[in-house]
């Protein structure tokens, strides 16, 4: 290489770690700033130096300290985890389908997780009253799958995305509809706990969820960053990513079983959360002008947890005291970045 080529190497090189420098800051810098908003704001107004006291010195009034540490903080946290972990999810299926239109709640597979999770609350909830965090996460997780086999049998015989994305749809009315027929038959108390939680919403966390949702998450957000590389193979090509020694075959199903149990998770803590597996990895794939998992996927997480925190802060404080769903105001910010990709897809298809 010449002189010049090398100058221009390390030049373009500077600038690429200088824009990666940048969008990490303000992801980082907007995630404090709806952390701190997300605390003052509510029925009860806390002033900021209250807040840091409280967080960080665990100093302040009984109501206060009640407020913050058992209310917003487990609310902010659990909004920030789970977000992440639905974005991420949709950039694994982006990669397993290679495509950036696909997603979970698109796929129909957070309406499969859905289903499963009402008949165990139905179930369940009728005989012994209660439900445990980890049952619901494993129920939710079994329907994943469920949905997202019959979209994998459904890939094999059509390879027109968009074919497939319709069949994910008609799979997702499916398992709203047995969804509805089961509430049909359940019980009034049963409808109303399953009513509360299919409308999709951050509240009545508590820091038990927040330690089982930041296990699960946590473990399957490093394992995902561990397969960094091979998705950087596999974005170049199949064939490409065989010549560099991954196993395809395990791959995929790696690929799958990842982003099933994240979305599985959201769907158990949260309900059903639309266009945020979609929008997020576009737009933080945008910002950071590259594909590069290693870049991405800590970039994608941050910028989900800081979109879905925004998203949870409009729907308490829009129309106080009445909360909305969170997927209202999801759908809201999310659909027009799908509807500008899908666009944008079509112009550079002519």
């Amino acid at each position: 290489m010449s002189d010049n080529e090398i100058s221009s190497y390390h030049a373009e090189n500077l600038k690429r770690r200088m824009r990666y420098t940048a969008v990490f800051a303000v992801l980082a810098a907007a995630f404090l700033i709806v952390t701190v908003v997300n605390i003052n704001t509510g029925n009860v107004d806390i002033p900021i130096n209250k807040i840091l006291r409280a967080v960080f010195l665990r100093i302040g009034s009984r109501d206060d300290m009640n407020i913050i540490w058992k209310i917003r903080l487990p609310r902010i946290l659990m909004a920030a985890i789970l977000g992440g972990a639905l974005s991420l999810s949709g950039f694994l299926l982006q990669t397993f389908f290679e495509n950036p239109i696909a997603g979970p709640f698109v796929l129909g597979i957070s309406s499969g997780a859905k289903l499963i999770v009402a008949f165990l609350m139905i179930l369940v909830v009728a005989r012994h009253g209660a439900v445990s965090s980890w049952a619901m996460i494993l129920a939710a997780f079994a329907g994943s799958l469920v949905s997202t086999g019959f979209i994998l049998l459904v890939s094999r015989s059509v390879r027109n995305m968009s074919a497939l994305l319709v069949a994910g749809i008609m799979i997702g009315y499916i398992c709203t509809a047995l969804t509805n027929l089961l509430v049909t038959f359940a019980s009034d108390s049963d409808i109303a706990n399953l009513h509360n939680w299919s409308q999709g919403s951050f509240s009545g966390m508590t820091w038990d969820n927040v330690l089982v949702g930041g296990i699960i998450i946590g473990a399957a957000s490093v394992l995902v960053f561990l397969l960094a590389k091979p998705i950087g193979a596999f974005q170049l090509g199949e064939a490409y990513a065989q010549s560099m020694g991954v196993n395809v075959k395990q791959f995929r199903v790696a690929l799958i079983l990842l982003s099933s149990i994240l979305s599985a998770t959201v769907t158990a803590f949260a309900g059903p959360i639309s266009f945020v597996g979609i929008a997020v990895p576009f737009l933080i794939k945008r910002a950071l002008n590259t594909a590069n998992p290693v870049v991405v996927i800590p970039a994608t997480f941050l910028g989900g947890a800081v979109f879905c925190m925004i998203c949870d802060l409009i729907a308490r404080v829009a129309f106080a005291p009445t909360e909305l769903e969170i997927s209202t105001v999801t759908s809201i910010f999310g659909a027009p970045v799908v509807i500008f990709m899908l666009i944008r897809r079509q112009k550079g298809r002519r």
